[in-house]
């Protein structure tokens, strides 16, 4: 018999459905699969029974009779950035160890009304700030994927790491991931699989714990593009409870899916071109213009002409938007509280932060905290805001000719944990290809696009127009179909 855990979403929907197999049987060996991994720390809470009681919901319909969920009898991994009804929550920090949420979030209860159950949850970047998943307060998550000959720990991507790893590694069919500035797509980039970060608005964010409310965006993490389209069907949809989300109907994205790209326009951004881009980098941009040729797409170059000042406009507003939300970590009503001897409610807010929050969330509370004091206001953060407002207007005028833009995800593959901690600026380079579009709250897509000379996943980047979640899927389809990697990490672990 097949094993299982080598089926992605659609697989295993159609599965179920039809008999081939038990939703329980599903369920279980996932379960099997995460607790034998746990040298990946992917996972820092797992809920084997979560999975069990969907599995098992799943089956007794069916054998009843009755129509089946859409995602019944899949099982998945739930970042721990989203709330979750009396599941630990901690966003990777040790500020909310032992966090029981009374709560479920609207993402994650989308996911579960849809039929799909809950594997664990996944280790990040410590409140999703980071690009290689090694900020979180519970350690270092593990790519599954080594260079030939050398047993050097390679980065997941970030900050949704934990998603990336499990979702490659086999040990989840798909995940749900978060995109502040490129947390979906680069990661998926590192690990060989395709995420996908919907337009802003698209996902409610209530119950997902804030890093920068006007950036964030949770979106699936899958194996390959119909499952992503899949999964994103079930996350998305209107919420009252969240005032930026958007009041739409949730297109039937996964029956819309098409590679003919015929009448299409892509469009190639020459400010993308960065000085230092490895060979390999640009050679697979190159394979990706001939295959969206191939697939019938006229290629049109376009300009993006404020892309060089992207990332220092996202590290202004998104440190100052945590300055913001992460002042609600006091001691006083959850999570960690560190209470000195003798000491008063000043003293314990200093303590309880200082003991809590690792030295990169520290570092942007700083810098966000700088940016929006009196006299630097308007130098910085207003300035960033203006600059927001002119790649947004970018990204427009470039949409006149083209439907959708095709880049690049990262400008590398992924590196060995450690190798660029020391240099917070290098680490944030990572994000140079996908804070553009996060910044205009933009659909983006990474899909795998080859192997570099090591043998590591290289990905490119889909970005699409306002609410052409489609567009980006059906490209992204295309670049899927004719790229044909299949290419798995060899299990060491």
């Amino acid at each position: 018999m097949t094993d299982l855990t080598t089926l992605g979403i659609a697989a295993i929907r159609d599965g179920v459905r039809d008999g081939q197999f038990k939703a329980r049987e599903v369920a279980e060996a996932f379960n099997a699969k995460v607790a034998g991994a746990d040298a990946l720390n992917a996972f820092l809470v797992k809920t084997p029974e979560h999975a069990l009681a969907a599995a098992d919901a799943a089956d007794a319909a069916r054998a009843a009779g009755e129509t089946l969920k859409p995602l019944a009898g899949v099982p998945i991994g739930m970042k721990d950035l989203f709330a979750t009804k009396g599941v630990a929550t901690t966003a990777a920090s040790k500020i909310l160890e032992g966090f029981l949420p009374p709560y479920e979030s609207t993402v994650s209860q989308n996911l579960w009304n849809a039929g799909a159950g809950m594997l664990g949850k996944l280790n990040l970047d410590q409140f999703a700030m980071g690009s290689s998943n090694e900020t979180s307060a519970f350690g270092n998550v593990i790519s599954p994927w080594r260079r030939p000959n050398d047993t050097a720990a390679l980065a997941p991507g970030g900050s949704s790491g934990g998603s990336s790893t499990a979702v490659s590694a086999g040990l989840a069919p798909g995940a749900t991931g978060t995109d502040t500035g490129g947390s979906i797509r680069q990661p998926a980039a590192f690990t060989g699989i395709s995420g996908i970060k919907p337009t802003y608005g698209r996902c409610s964010r209530w119950g997902t714990i804030a890093f920068a409310s006007s950036l964030d965006q949770a979106g699936p993490m899958a194996r390959d593009v119909r499952d992503c389209a899949i999964m994103l069907e079930a996350m998305a949809g209107f919420d009252a409870k969240d005032a930026t989300s958007l009041k739409l109907d949730v297109p039937n994205w996964e029956a819309a899916l098409s590679t003919d790209l015929k009448g299409k326009r892509v469009g190639v951004p020459k400010e993308y071109r960065v000085d230092g881009m490895p060979a390999e980098i640009e050679a697979l941009w190159q394979q990706g213009i001939d295959w969206m040729r191939d697939a019938g797409a006229e290629i049109v170059e376009v300009s993006l002409p404020h892309t060089k000042y992207a990332l220092p406009a996202y590290y202004i507003i998104a440190p100052a938007e945590a300055s913001s939300n992460l002042a609600r970590y006091d001691g006083v009503r959850y999570g960690l509280r560190d209470l000195p001897e003798g000491a008063g409610l000043q003293d314990m807010y200093a303590a309880t932060r200082a003991a809590g929050f690792g030295d990169e969330v520290k570092r942007r509370i700083l810098i966000g905290t700088y940016v929006l004091s009196a006299g630097f206001y308007d130098a910085y953060y207003t300035q960033a805001q203006k600059v927001r407002t002119l790649i947004a207007r970018d990204f427009e005028r470039a949409f006149e000719q083209c439907d959708v833009l095709l880049t690049p995800t990262a400008p590398s593959a992924a590196f060995a944990l450690g190798e660029k901690q020391a240099d917070p600026l290098a680490m944030y380079l990572n994000d140079v290809f996908t804070v553009p579009a996060s910044l205009a709250g933009l659909p983006a897509m990474s899909v795998p696009g080859g192997l570099d000379k090591d043998g590591l996943p290289l990905g490119l980047q889909i970005i699409g127009k306002p609410l052409d979640e489609q567009g980006v899927l059906n490209a992204g389809l295309a670049i899927e179909q004719r790229a044909g990697f299949t290419a798995r990490p060899q299990a060491w672990w």
